[in-house]
């Protein structure tokens, strides 16, 4: 006999740091708001759905989104007050399980199999939980409910913003069968392209291949893809989990040749991963510079810090650093990513153990 069917909620905030800025900001409201850095290397933490509208999204340069939207009005972050609504919040999710793993200050998987009301609708409770969040913060939360954590978050996103969507389990593998690989989790943009070159592009491109074909292509992760492909996803909701390392990469229309032009590229990614970092309340002791040339040889470069990079200043003089030996490049640069790993918490941080700018 087999086991009952797992309740997984996701729940997300909507647009959350400009949510935040235009309840408290009566002049924002209705207007598009970009959250972050508005000088050239300035880069977008979060927009509001009016900005959304003009192609305005988190971790574009600040420059690309004025050109987009010349109207965007910017609000520079505010981490604390992020960090105190979202301890609300998750206040709110422990009222009805403690199996909670938060994502980031806006986002958790909640497994309420067994709940604390003992109430039997995981619809029911992703309900209570919303309506909970907008009465007590003033602010919308979206909400997906499945069998799994893969479906959960998909099931988020069909109704947002301010929604909620359920994909019962006789639902889920038909569900998966006309979704783009790219929107399955763990498929990133090099494992898409990977995946579209052996005319894998849906579900159920994914779903006609055999465990060991998969496994064969794409190694340990081949066994993943195969359950996804088929609605099965059995991680399970991981209380107080945190990241082991967080990376931005981009890949360049045309290839860099000059050390300025690759410093001036670097410093979005750097400012895209502190922020990341800021925002969950993390920080890391080790940074790596990844470098991919013409010929697509790779290079990575790592340096393990004394104290924790917090600032994007201290990250960017460490990530030069990795880069200087590099310099002058035989051949042109067609990527550059930065990582931060080594990540901890920053709640009980001493201010003496955080590398700052040099």
């Amino acid at each position: 006999m087999s086991a009952a069917p797992r309740k997984i909620i996701h729940v997300d905030m909507d647009a959350y740091y400009a949510s935040v800025e235009q309840r408290d900001d009566p002049s924002l409201r209705g207007v598009p708001v970009a959250v972050g850095g508005s000088s050239e290397r300035g880069v977008v933490a979060a927009a509001s759905y009016e900005a959304r509208r003009f192609g305005v999204r988190s971790a574009m340069p600040s420059s690309t989104a004025r050109r987009r939207c010349p109207d965007l009005v910017f609000v520079k972050p505010r981490f604390e007050v992020y960090k105190a609504i979202s301890r609300h919040i998750r206040s709110i999710f422990a009222r009805y399980t403690d199996l909670i793993e938060p994502l980031s200050l806006d986002e958790a998987y909640l497994d309420v199999t067994e709940n604390k009301l003992g109430c039997t609708s995981a619809t029911e409770i992703a309900a209570m939980i919303r309506a909970d969040i907008r009465a007590e913060t003033e602010l919308t939360a979206s909400a997906g409910v499945s069998y799994n954590k893969f479906l959960a978050k998909l099931a988020c996103e069909q109704k947002k913003p301010d929604g909620l969507f359920v994909i019962a389990p006789s639902f889920g593998p038909t569900f998966v069968e006309d979704l783009g690989v790219g929107k399955f989790h763990g498929v990133g943009p090099a494992t898409e392209r990977r995946m579209n070159e052996h005319g894998i592009f849906r579900g159920r491109d994914l779903r006609a291949l055999s465990l060991e074909a998969l496994t064969q292509r794409f190694g340990k992760a081949g066994a993943y893809y195969y359950g996804i492909a088929r609605g099965i996803d059995e991680r399970p909701v991981r209380a107080n989990r945190i990241r082991k390392s967080l990376g931005a990469e981009t890949t360049f229309n045309a290839d860099l040749h000059e050390g300025d032009e690759m410093r001036a590229a670097l410093r979005p990614l750097i400012e895209k991963v502190t922020l990341q970092c800021a925002a969950q309340g993390i920080a890391g002791r080790a940074a790596t510079l990844k470098v991919k040339f013409s010929d697509f040889r790779i290079a990575t470069r790592s340096r393990t810090c004394p104290g924790r990079l917090v600032e994007a200043d201290a990250v960017e003089t460490v990530v030069h650093s990795l880069l200087e030996p590099l310099l002058p490049v035989k051949k042109g640069v067609r990527l550059l990513g930065v990582t931060i790993s080594a990540l901890e918490r920053l709640d009980d941080a001493p201010l003496s153990q955080l590398a700052l700018p040099l």
